[in-house]
């Protein structure tokens, strides 16, 4: 068909045709045609409700026939924790709110109308074409489908930070070059990390001089591995720079930082996309350490984080007030995963990733804390880090500044 034929109807069918669950190939596999097509109805269902983005989709409850979901206005969120004019105070606590879009977004049919009164909608039936089979794939799925049509709170989130130094005096065509190098680096390290069985579901976000960088999953070992790869992207880009003979490459400074944000997916066309976006105080955290690092630099945030270990006699435990001492700590710990990876050809021996300091004898170091002022006047604490990557014969790869190099503040 012709697509100057088309009627406007038309192409709107054709844009809204978009079935999620395709995105979701490893996890729709295991399942039957029946069930498949189930779930491709009910997203169908879940993209009419959100609306182009006017409707925030909050949770979900199965039931004999269906689900139940609970659907707000995009700004409902806000005002429901917004004071109420003549000096009322809020309808709902930002607490309650924060804990419902957090993690499982699944309710029991009892808690989906308690919410609901509380919130003043209806809880929306949605019929189905079969009963779901309640097996943990099909609950994933549906889990993700709901947060993909609203907002996701995340309590810990460790986010990195690439940042591409003096973006703005370059030309156009030197801008295009040096983030798609960046990405490409991106990219390699990525591949070389799965090479070596180290999981990374990581995402990707623009800052407009460089990109944001987080993991999918959550955890201490994905927060771990987040920063291994923030290595070897970093290291991919020094031997790129000593090769190069342009600007096509850039020069880079990062941030490593755990902490709060929100996730969603914006509108892209007529369908929400499939990248997330993230925006909190981890982002504007990095944003405000990236401005004081030097060209070279690697800084971690004074973070103090509760992050979700793993699992402990089967439950699910969390290892709490992490601090970024004892996280570079963890780091060091699990680095030999990493051994022979090859770089440039050359495999990699060893790797040492640490927070500088001042010698203090014996042997010994401080860990020196770095006051960075923005301009806002707003001050805030972060660690100068260091990272050497050991090869067979070549030279090691030395990233990051050394702490003499620091202006003098006060050690740890």
């Amino acid at each position: 068909m012709e697509i100057e034929n088309l009627s406007q109807s038309g192409i709107r069918r054709i844009a809204d045709y978009s079935p999620y669950l395709d995105q979701l190939a490893g996890l729709a596999q295991q399942m039957g045609l029946r069930q498949r097509s189930n779930l491709v109805h009910l997203e169908k269902c879940l993209h009419s409700h959100w609306a182009l983005g006017q409707n925030n989709i909050l949770s979900w409850s199965p039931v004999d026939d269906g689900v139940y979901i609970l659907v707000v206005p995009h700004y409902a969120v806000a005002e429901y924790t917004s004071p109420q004019p003549n000096g009322l105070p809020p309808r709902l606590s930002p607490r309650f709110i924060t804990e419902l879009i957090s993690g499982e977004r699944r309710l029991s049919v009892t808690q989906m109308h308690k919410v609901a009164r509380l919130l003043a909608v209806e809880p929306i039936h949605l019929p189905l074409r079969q009963p779901l089979t309640g097996n943990r794939v099909e609950t994933r799925i549906i889990e993700k489908m709901i947060q993909r049509y609203g907002i996701n709170y995340v309590a810990s989130r460790a986010v990195t930070l690439f940042d591409i130094v003096g973006f703005s005096l370059l030309t156009p065509f030197e801008q295009m070059t040096q983030l798609n190098s960046l990405s490409y680096s991106l990219n390699s390290a990525h591949a070389k990390m799965l090479e070596q069985d180290v999981n990374l579901n990581f995402a990707r976000s623009s800052s407009g001089d460089g990109f944001y960088i987080w993991n999918r999953d959550d955890g201490l070992e994905a927060s771990v591995n987040l920063y291994h790869l923030m290595h070897i992207v970093l290291a991919d880009n020094a031997i790129a720079r000593s090769k190069s003979r342009s600007k096509a490459v850039p020069r880079l400074r990062a941030c490593f930082h755990v902490g709060s944000c929100y996730e969603f997916h914006q509108a892209e066309g007529l369908n929400p996309t499939m990248q997330d976006f993230i925006v909190g105080d981890v982002t504007i955290e990095l944003a405000r350490m990236i401005d004081g690092a030097l060209p070279g630099q690697i800084l971690v945030g004074d973070f103090m984080a509760d992050i979700e270990k793993g699992e402990e006699n089967e439950t699910h435990y969390i290892d709490p007030n992490i601090d970024a001492v004892t996280f570079l700590q963890r780091a060091q710990g699990n680095l030999s995963q990493l051994s022979g990876m090859e770089l440039s050809g050359e495999r990699v021996t060893a790797i040492k990733c640490y927070l500088t300091g001042e010698n203090i004898g014996d042997g010994q170091f401080n860990i020196r804390r770095l006051t960075i002022k923005d301009k806002h006047g707003l001050s805030r604490v972060a660690f100068n880090a260091k990272v050497n990557i050991y090869r067979e014969t070549a030279k090691p790869i030395l990233l990051g500044i050394q702490d003499k190099k620091l202006p003098v503040v006060s050690p740890i």
